[in-house]
C-alpha cells in the first residue's frame, strides 16, 4: 500500500498563492507517475495537473494552466503543486495520486490512478 500526505492548504485572497505538498511513502514512488486533483462542493473531482515518474513531461487543466506548476523532489519522495493568482473557482479540497505504472507518463484520468491522498482543503475569498 502507498500512503500519500497532503499539506499546505489553507485559507488565501484571490491573487495569492499557495504551495501544496504531497510526501509519499509505502511503494517506489520515484518511478510512479504523479497527479493532483481538486473536487469542489456539489462537483465531481476534476484534474488539474500530472508529472511523469522523472518530471521530464507534465500536463495541466486549462483552467490552471500558467498559473499552477507542478514539480518533483524524488530525493524527497514528494510531489509540490505552487498556485498562484488563486480565484475563487479554484476553492476545493485538492487530492494527491499516485500512477502504480513504472515509469510512467503524465495522465489526465483520474482512473489511471491507483492511490490517493486525504486531501487538502484550499479556500480562495474574494
Amino acid at each position: 500500500q502507498v500512503q500519500l500526505v497532503e499539506s499546505g492548504g489553507g485559507l488565501v485572497q484571490a491573487g495569492g498563492s499557495l504551495r501544496l505538498s504531497c510526501a509519499a511513502s509505502g511503494g517506489t514512488y520515484s518511478r510512479y507517475a504523479m497527479g493532483w486533483f481538486r473536487q469542489a462542493p456539489g462537483k465531481e473531482r476534476e484534474f488539474v495537473a500530472a508529472i511523469s515518474w522523472s518530471g521530464g513531461s507534465t500536463q495541466y487543466a486549462d483552467s490552471v494552466k500558467a498559473r499552477f506548476t507542478i514539480s518533483r523532489d524524488n530525493a524527497k519522495n514528494t510531489v509540490y503543486l505552487r498556485m498562484n493568482s488563486l480565484k475563487p473557482e479554484d476553492t476545493a479540497v485538492y487530492y494527491c495520486a499516485a500512477d502504480r505504472t513504472r515509469f510512467g507518463s503524465a495522465k489526465t484520468d483520474l482512473l489511471a490512478y491507483d492511490y490517493w491522498g486525504q486531501g487538502t482543503q484550499v479556500t480562495v475569498s474574494s
